[in-house]
């Protein structure tokens, strides 16, 4: 296999009236890792995934997926990659486990492999006390991991997760991060996951891409993509005898201030990051001025996803095209 999981070259897919859901994208997974796909309202991230999972056509340009084209080969591509989507159908008056060794029959594994396969999964993901309960009486965060333990009843090398965390409560939510982690650490498997929570892309993707209007408009590492956007901010706020002048005045010899960020003090872009807070801190002590609070705060997705489109990520997903 190659060292690229997803490669995409001018991938374009056009709708009736010559609208662009995808717009030229050009895109290089890597094997093995975990990437974090962003996109705002109608951006065009449904209809990438669809077309990478062989569920739409491209209108032109290339993408391989798990060594195969989509156009080309559709079928040795659904062989070597897991879908869960966020609309998934599944038939809520059958189990757990009857649902995952039937999924192992569809892919064509023998019965005895099914079974086995289908208690290793329902393990792996803790159902095993709920795997022959009628999936209707599921709860939510439970209906999720077993999207996900039937996406990988016949072992992808790729995985695409589509929102696999919409509508879960935060300790569902982690619990599914890691089950993602494990899955990738532990087998190898490349992770292409689309999802509407920053903090999810921060903590799960070593890669993040962001389309926009149907191009990619930003595309790095987090901490590549935070770095792009400027310094760590350093914010003080002036006690009792001292002056947001005061504070200003000290913090301007350690970096660029920001205007207005602060009530009662100032903050300044510390270049230094973190490692150049404690000097700050030590020359408002040493020019005598008084300060109630120190905050330094990082850079954060949000701040990448605003510069690269000019507004925030929204809770909705894109547009059914």
């Amino acid at each position: 296999m190659s060292d690229q999981a997803v490669e995409t070259q001018d991938l374009v897919r056009e709708y009736k009236g010559g609208v662009k859901a995808v717009d030229g994208v050009t895109l290089n997974v890597e094997s093995g890792g975990i990437f974090g796909f962003l996109g705002p309202n109608g951006a065009g991230k449904s209809t990438m995934v669809r077309m990478l999972t062989t569920l739409l056509k491209p209108t032109s340009g290339t993408a391989i997926v798990a060594g195969y084209d989509v156009a080309k080969h559709p079928d040795k591509v659904r062989r070597r990659i897991g879908v869960a989507l966020q609309d998934a159908a599944i038939d809520p008056y059958m189990t757990g486990r009857e649902l995952l060794r039937l999924q192992g029959v569809l892919h064509g594994l023998p019965r005895a492999e099914c079974r086995a396969r289908a208690e290793s999964l329902l393990e792996r993901v803790d159902l095993v006390d709920a795997a022959d309960r009628r999936v209707g009486t599921y709860s939510g965060g439970m209906r999720r991991r077993l999207d996900l333990a039937l996406s990988l009843v016949h072992e992808p090398v790729v995985l695409f997760l589509d929102e696999p965390t919409t509508g879960l409560d935060p300790v569902s939510r982690v619990t599914l991060w890691e089950e993602v982690r494990r899955l990738n650490r532990e087998h190898g498997t490349t992770v292409f996951l689309t999802t509407q929570y920053l903090e999810e892309a921060d903590q799960l993707a070593d890669r993040v891409a962001i389309i926009d209007g149907g191009r990619i408009v930003a595309d790095g590492s987090p901490s590549e993509l935070k770095a792009q956007i400027g310094f760590p901010m350093l914010s003080v706020v002036a006690a009792d005898g001292s002056t947001p002048d005061d504070v200003s005045r000290v913090l301007a010899t350690f970096g660029e201030i920001v205007p207005g960020a602060v009530d009662r003090g100032a903050a300044v872009r510390l270049p230094g990051g973190s490692k150049a807070m404690a000097d700050a801190v030590r020359a408002l002590d040493e020019a005598g001025v008084r300060f109630a609070e120190v905050d330094l705060t990082e850079p954060s997705l949000d701040d990448v996803f605003l510069a690269s489109t000019g507004r925030h990520l929204g809770a909705d997903d894109d547009v059914s095209e």
